[in-house]
């Protein structure tokens, strides 16, 4: 069933675990305010490595989130944007984002408590 997430055959699973990957979420935030080429992606995106940063694009690119447009130069200059779908899911996503930076120093702090205290 297309809509259950919680069955293990859902397709929307699969998008879900797409969007909500630690890559998935920084690449698609990170195009929010524009197209950006691979090396800007990169360099916005602390921590990611090239293999990773074309393996999450091309995920999201399948997905239809993300667009690709190649402009014939040399070299070409490739650029990444978010489509139609893609900016849908941005506005979540930023939600979240906001939500985990605001309470970050209280789940710091339960991770402390935890640590010392134990379960």
């Amino acid at each position: 069933m297309v809509g259950d997430v919680f069955h293990r055959d859902c397709p929307a699973r699969m998008v879900l675990d797409h969007v909500t990957s630690r890559w998935g979420v920084l690449i698609l935030t990170a195009l929010r305010d524009g197209d950006l080429r691979f090396s800007e992606l990169r360099e916005k995106i602390e921590g990611i490595s090239e293999k990773m940063l074309s393996q999450t694009l091309r995920m999201l690119l399948r997905d239809g989130l993300v667009s690709r447009a190649v402009e014939p130069s040399t070299p070409p200059k490739v650029t990444y944007g978010l489509t139609t779908l893609g900016k849908g899911i941005t506005e979540p996503l930023e939600g979240l984002s906001g939500w985990i930076r605001d309470h970050a120093p209280d789940i710091l702090a339960a991770q402390a408590s935890y640590d010392a205290t134990g379960p």
